[in-house]
């Protein structure tokens, strides 16, 4: 029998790592990275405050970050992985990429995709979502308790 590492699971760990980079810079704690043929190709988190550029979410460098190392525009091969409900501008951006598949943490009631009526995914784009909800919850919480 052999054990792999390439688990949703372990994944969604190596972006709660980047979320907690993020968290350790003053920026708000979301991490992602995106997976190809069982291979890390790209890894990012938020840094909106680092760049004074308000499109830096996790989700959108890593997507650049991915194109480059692919040398594609097209990532329908792909998955995200990361640790909040991307947003709609993330959403449309995955769009357009085609992405194959999704993983998020914790779900966003105030900012998620999910709160618009139609899907802003590419229609072959699969969703899974709270995986590892707890870790990037509490993150999150944690994060937003420190501003108080």
């Amino acid at each position: 029998m052999t054990l792999s590492v390439q688990t949703d699971a372990h994944y969604m760990n190596e972006a709660l790592k980047q979320a907690k980079i993020a968290f350790e810079v003053g920026e708000v704690p979301v991490g992602a990275v995106i997976v190809a043929d069982n291979r890390i190709i790209a890894r990012a988190h938020n840094q909106t405050e680092q760049l004074t550029d308000v499109t830096a979410h996790a989700e959108m460098l890593a997507l650049t970050s991915a194109f480059n190392y692919l040398g594609a525009k097209y990532l329908n091969e792909c998955t995200l992985y990361v640790t909040l409900e991307p947003c709609v501008m993330c959403a449309g951006a995955q769009y357009w990429a085609q992405l194959g598949r999704l993983v998020y943490g914790a779900s966003d009631s105030k900012r998620g995709y999910s709160q618009v009526e139609r899907n802003l995914l590419h229609p072959r784009t699969e969703v899974e979502s709270g995986l590892l909800k707890e870790e990037s919850e509490a993150l999150m919480k944690s994060f937003f308790s420190k501003l108080r």
